[in-house]
Formats: C-alpha cells, sequence, structure tokens
C-alpha cells in the first residue's frame, strides 16, 4: 500500500526506473511478484530501465540470470555504476591510470579504463566499488597511501549497506568517509545518487525527470536521490528497508508500498486522480 502523507501526486508517468537488488530480487532470487510486476508495467506501456549500485557482476551476467527468474531483460536496459563511472572517467580523467578496489570482478563494464596492478607505481585515481571481502585492511591502506600521495578518489556508490541471503553486509559508504577524512579529499560518486546516473538512463528512454518514477529499497541513494534530480520517487518495503533507516532520513519519499508488486496498481490509481 503507499503510505498515507508521502510526497506529491504522480501524473503524466511513462518511465519506469527500477533498482534491482532489494526491489526486483535479493541475492538474485525474485522478490514475490516481482515478475509480474515487471511484465505488467510492460503490457501497460511504461519505457522501463534497471538501474543499480551493485558492483559485484557485470550487465552480461544480470541480464542473463534476470532473464533465467523470468524477468526477461536485456543488457542495454541495464544501468551498471560500473558502466557509468568509464563514461565518466573517459570525460573527466581520460586516460588517467586507475587503481580498482571492488568485490567482485567489473572490469568488462569499464570499457576503456585502463586498471593497473597492485605492484606498478602510483595510479592517478583510485576507483571505489562495492565492498566485500577484498576491502581488507592492507587494501583500504594501500589505497589511503595512493590518496596521500595525490590520486582522485572516484566512489560508484556510498550505499552503507546491502541486503543478502545471510542479511545485512557493510557496502563503499561504511568505509568512505575514513578514507576522505583521513587523506583529506571528497571522493567524485558516479552512482546513484549522482545526477548523470538518473540522467544515462533516462536519456535512454527519451524521457524527462518529471516522467519519471524510481523505484528503490535505499530510501537516500535510491529515492530522495531521485527526488532531488526531478524524478518521482517510490520506496519499497522490501530488500534493505528499514523504519529506522525512513524515519531518519532527511526527506520523504513521494510514495511508499510494501513491494514493487503494488507498484502497477499506484501507477494505475495514480493515472485516473485529477
Amino acid at each position: 500500500m503507499a503510505g498515507p502523507g508521502y510526497g506529491r501526486p504522480m501524473r503524466r508517468i511513462r518511465a519506469v526506473l527500477l533498482d534491482i537488488d532489494g526491489v526486483l530480487t535479493v541475492s538474485w532470487r525474485p522478490v514475490p511478484g516481482a515478475t509480474e510486476a515487471l511484465a505488467r508495467l510492460r503490457a501497460d506501456g511504461y519505457a522501463v530501465a534497471l538501474v543499480t549500485n551493485t558492483t559485484s557482476r557485470d550487465r552480461a551476467w544480470m541480464a542473463a540470470t534476470l532473464a533465467q527468474a523470468g524477468f526477461g531483460v536485456a543488457p542495454a536496459e541495464i544501468f551498471t555504476a560500473p558502466a557509468i563511472t568509464a563514461a565518466y572517467l573517459a570525460k573527466n580523467h581520460p586516460g588517467a591510470r586507475c587503481a580498482l578496489l571492488s568485490d567482485g570482478d567489473v572490469t568488462s563494464d569499464l570499457t576503456g579504463v585502463r586498471i593497473i596492478a597492485a605492484d606498478e607505481p602510483a595510479p592517478d585515481v583510485v576507483i571505489l566499488g562495492g565492498a566485500g571481502p577484498d576491502f581488507s585492511y592492507p587494501a583500504l591502506n594501500r589505497v589511503f597511501g595512493y590518496l596521500l600521495d595525490g590520486a582522485r578518489l572516484v566512489a560508484m556508490g556510498r550505499n552503507l549497506y546491502y541486503l543478502t541471503e545471510s542479511g545485512l553486509r557493510l557496502d563503499t559508504g561504511a568505509f568512505l568517509p575514513g578514507l576522505e577524512q583521513a587523506a583529506g579529499v571528497r571522493a567524485e560518486v558516479t552512482g546513484k545518487p549522482a545526477a548523470a546516473f538518473f540522467a544515462t538512463a533516462l536519456a535512454s528512454l527519451d524521457a524527462d525527470p518529471s516522467a519519471a518514477v524510481m523505484v528503490g529499497d535505499d530510501v537516500d541513494a535510491d529515492v530522495l536521490g531521485a527526488q532531488r534530480h526531478g524524478l518521482t520517487g517510490v520506496l519499497v518495503r522490501t530488500g534493505k528497508y528499514r523504519p529506522e533507516a525512513l524515519r531518519d532520513a532527511p526527506g520523504a519519499p513521494d510514495h511508499v508500498i510494501d513491494s514493487v508488486a503494488d507498484l502497477p496498481g499506484l501507477l494505475e490509481r495514480l493515472a485516473t486522480q485529477p
């Protein structure tokens, strides 16, 4: 159900941006009703794009896994933080030598990015992907040294935690503020809630922010981030949603629903409102 008292009405919505992890799936298993909801959105004529800060898998793997689960998604419909980061680096740091710290191999989505090995001379840019076992003390300390030597810091996201089938796990945002403060730098964030991330996905759908809705389980990065850039925000009570996070958030989502299974109905009701 839509949460009472939240946000602004949605009108003339023609495009839907959907987070993947926590909205459509948890640990790549479909959320109940999610496959049916996506099929109905397509049948109702909405343009759909999937947007994710997940950096443990590349787009090809995601598309194949989602298709196997019944979603029928093509790689071109998926927008990942690594792919957006590659475009950002090409524009803002062309030719930079980059050190990558990320859980999982996403180099196939970092098209054109020059990644150096740990034993090579210090890089121009440090790229932080999603956190995991690779975020060890030696790895973080090596990054700290690079930053002290003048490397720029680019982070694919500031998410504090993510949900797995075993529970919540710390994400990059739990480590990033310490690195920034210790090295006296500020990260350039390329994943959600960066404006360029939402703009790239909307451009692919030929949709303006005012005609789009963003659906996520992270009240800050997904929902409020999208609302700051003119999209309508919908928070789902699945994935890593926590009532405390919503209560303590710096703003209110436009709408709150129990799960993505309720989204087609919400859009239908709001489309008929005067």
